[in-house]
C-alpha cells in the first residue's frame, strides 16, 4: 500500500516551490550591481560590434 498524503499540504508544497523558483530567477534578474548591469552591457555591445563587423557585404 502507498504512503497517505494530504492533499492540501502536497499542493501548498508545490506551490511554495514554484515561488521559490520564480524568486531565485527575479534575484538572478534583478539583484545586480548597477556596476555588473553596464558591464554586461559594454560586453554585449563589444559582441555587436564585432558580429557586425564581420558580416559580408552583399
Amino acid at each position: 500500500m502507498g504512503e497517505i498524503v494530504n492533499l492540501r499540504r502536497a499542493r501548498k508544497a508545490r506551490g511554495r516551490a514554484e515561488e521559490a523558483r520564480i524568486a531565485d530567477a527575479n534575484r538572478a534578474k534583478f539583484g545586480r550591481t548597477k556596476a555588473q548591469r553596464n558591464a554586461d552591457a559594454a560586453a554585449q555591445a563589444r559582441i555587436d560590434r564585432t558580429l557586425d563587423g564581420a558580416k559580408l557585404e552583399e
